[in-house]
């Protein structure tokens, strides 16, 4: 730069020196012919043209040297300046980089906060789905309440029942004992009637002990298990060993003493074990218990016996009953037996 601006000065230097020049060349002619010989003036002139041009080069010089100077400062500051704008050009780039970065962001935060949403939206939808569902099952429970409720008023009705039937189990079972204790009663009555008064006429005409005895079995033919049943029954043995003085019905089961005295009866009862079922029976004088044989087992065969000598009136009945939820077997072999006789009269 410093370069260009001195050219155009030193052109301009030369182009006055040489008009100068000119004019001095053309003044020197005329002074000599209007003087007419007087060379030592141009001589003299031309001495102080060229200390004039010292003067113009010298200011020229000093004006271009400050020029020079100005000229570097002002490249400084042109530098300076090129270093700010480069550097402002370097902050925009980064600032331009920056704001991509903080777009990008902002975009991706956006995708973010749209997902968000989505996922809210989603969350929203669950929750909708999820109170429903709550309330559904809300209804269900509910509904099951009612239902569980209706069952519990079923069930205390049937407990009800249940117990009213038990109730009515309980007296039926009192009923039944005590139709069969009024069977009972008037069988012997019956069978006391029965006794014939020819019999009686002949005892006491003959005035002799009379021979009084029977053994029987429970069954007449074939195998069989009686039993169980809720209360006791009567037990009838059928089948006859012997039945001297036909004292024994094996209709009825029923022994009935024909005289006054002392007599003796055994029974044995014969039965399979069962978890819950034993065998057993009572032997029974005009409706009052006297004994029982009794036995059970889970498994097996189980057989029980008992026997006693009573005091008997004349029509007495003497019989055996089976024993509550008890069960009796007897077969072909003659396991379950019934036997009586007289001892001696009184």
């Amino acid at each position: 730069m410093e370069r260009t601006m001195c050219f155009p000065l030193l052109l301009l230097i030369c182009s006055l020196s040489t008009a100068q020049l000119q004019s001095d060349n053309k003044i020197v002619p005329h002074h000599a012919e209007s003087q007419g010989g007087e060379p030592t003036n141009v001589s003299e002139h031309q001495q102080t043209c060229p200390q004039d041009i010292h003067a113009v080069l010298r200011e020229m010089s000093a004006s271009l040297a400050e020029q020079r100077v100005e000229t570097r400062h002002l490249q400084r500051e042109n530098e300076a300046q090129a270093a700010q704008l480069r550097e402002l050009e370097l902050q925009k780039t980064e600032m331009d980089m920056l704001k991509l970065q903080q777009q990008a962001q902002n975009a991706k935060l956006e995708l973010q906060k749209t997902e968000l949403e989505k996922q809210k939206i989603e969350g929203e939808i669950q929750k909708t789905e999820l109170e429903k569902q709550k309330t559904e099952g809300e209804k269900q429970k509910i509904e099951g309440e009612k239902q569980k409720t209706e069952l519990e008023k079923q069930k205390t009705e049937l407990e009800k029942q249940k117990i009213e039937g038990e109730k009515q189990k309980v007296e039926g079972e009192k009923l039944k004992q005590q139709l069969q204790v009024q069977a009972a009663e008037l069988i012997t009555v019956k069978a006391r009637s029965n006794v014939t008064e020819n019999q009686v006429e002949a005892l006491k005409r003959d005035g002799e002990v009379k021979q009084v005895a029977f053994s029987a079995s429970l069954l007449a033919s074939g195998t069989e298990t009686i039993g169980p049943f809720n209360t006791e029954s009567n037990l009838v043995f059928r089948y006859l060993f012997s039945n001297i003085g036909n004292a024994y019905n094996p209709n009825t089961g029923f022994f009935i003493a024909p005289v006054r005295g002392a007599y003796h009866f055994e029974f044995y009862v014969y039965g399979h074990g069962h978890p819950t079922h034993a065998s057993g029976a009572t032997l029974f004088k005009n409706g009052e218990r006297v004994c029982i044989a009794y036995e059970h087992q889970t498994s097996g065969t189980v057989k029980s016996s008992n026997g006693a000598t009573l005091l008997l009136e004349v029509r007495d009945v003497v019989f055996l009953r089976l024993w509550g939820d008890c069960k009796i077997y007897d077969n072909v072999h003659r396991h379950s037996t019934f036997s009586g006789h007289l001892l001696f009269t009184m």
